[in-house]
């Protein structure tokens, strides 16, 4: 809908132009569709279709969800049943342990797809435990991770979560190796890159799995790849993700909804779709940067799972502008209205 404004004063059309703040004048920008969870159309809409939709909700409420609550919560009997004794009992044998220890990871991540109904479809040769080697896919939710793990158990660099993620991290994921940071602190960078060399040089380590955009897209884009996974001089194999739409949208928006509720909307979804595939490794061209590289796989990754590039840092979603910058904004937009009034 489109609405006319008509000013009987240009000092008028100034104030309601600098009124108007820069996320009201961009409505549809090309950095914030990155980030924006596009509800379902409607199908359930006429007097045929609705009973149906009415059916569907009860079973999928009603028989499903009570199903899947109940796989899960068997899965989560048998792993901590198994996990702890393993933990504790075989620390002097840490060849078998990890082993074991990696086993009950994927076993795990297999009941979770498992109580989404998950559908995915793995292309390619599935991962090795080989040294100087950094495994890189685009982000969708922090189910990538449960996708990818249930086939391999990777080691992850991903963000610190409070409650009972932060737990799983902190306890069981720990035994994988993963690394954690803390958006918020300037000193992680350091520790993580530090880290991040100490283990892809370890042969004996599980297979490294990094995030490069550093925050959850919608699936529709790809955003710029941060350079640190590509300037530790190690191969690096692409894994691109794409999540079929056609019974929930696996996006996790974790500005509006946390990851408990995210989870709950997956598994009271009819499935999840996916394909998964292990492409071909890449390895820095002589005289390329790692920025070079870093966009040389985003565009592998961008092309087999169909998603579009756009040229925006994911960090940016987390800032605000300033008010200078806001203000700067707003009376730019001012004059570009008053210019279009003078014309007519």
């Amino acid at each position: 809908m489109c609405r006319i404004f008509v000013f009987e004063r240009r000092e008028h059309a100034m104030k309601w132009a600098q009124h108007i703040s820069t996320r009201d004048c961009v409505v549809m920008d090309s950095f914030t569709r990155c980030f924006k969870s596009n509800p379902p159309e409607p199908w359930n809409w006429n007097v045929y279709l609705f009973p149906l939709w009415c059916l569907g909700v009860v079973v999928r409420y009603g028989f499903l969800f009570p199903l899947r609550v109940l796989v899960l919560t068997l899965g989560w009997i048998v792993f901590l049943s198994c996990y702890f004794p393993v933990h504790t009992l075989l620390k002097g044998n840490e060849k078998l342990r990890k082993k074991l220890e990696r086993g009950l990871v994927e076993l795990i991540c297999s009941f979770f797809v498992a109580s989404w109904t998950g559908v995915i479809k793995y292309h390619g040769p599935r991962p090795s435990m080989r040294p100087k080697q950094v495994f890189v896919a685009n982000h969708t939710s922090m189910i990538d991770f449960i996708v990818l793990e249930q086939m391999t158990a990777f080691a992850v660099i991903m963000q610190k979560h409070p409650g009972w993620v932060g737990l799983l991290q902190s306890t069981i994921l720990d035994s994988l190796g993963c690394i954690w940071f803390n958006r918020s602190e300037s000193k992680d960078r350091e520790i993580v890159a530090r880290k991040l060399r100490e283990h892809v040089e370890g042969a004996d380590n599980n297979p490294l799995l990094i995030f490069p955009e550093g925050t959850c897209v919608n699936n529709h884009y790809t955003v710029m790849f941060k350079k640190g996974a590509f300037e530790l001089g190690c191969t690096v194999c692409p894994i691109a993700i794409k999540y079929n739409k056609i019974f929930v949208d696996a996006f996790w928006n974790s500005r509006k909804q946390s990851f408990t509720t995210h989870l709950l909307q997956l598994m009271t979804s009819w499935a999840v779709v996916c394909d998964v595939w292990y492409l071909e490794p890449q390895n820095l061209k002589p005289g390329e940067t790692p920025i070079e590289f870093a966009e040389r796989v985003r565009d592998i990754i961008s092309v087999r799972a169909g998603l579009r590039k756009v040229p925006w840092d994911g960090y940016l979603k987390y800032s605000r502008p300033s008010p200078k910058h806001r203000e700067r904004k707003q009376q730019s937009f001012a004059e570009t209205v008053l210019l279009r009034l003078e014309e007519k």
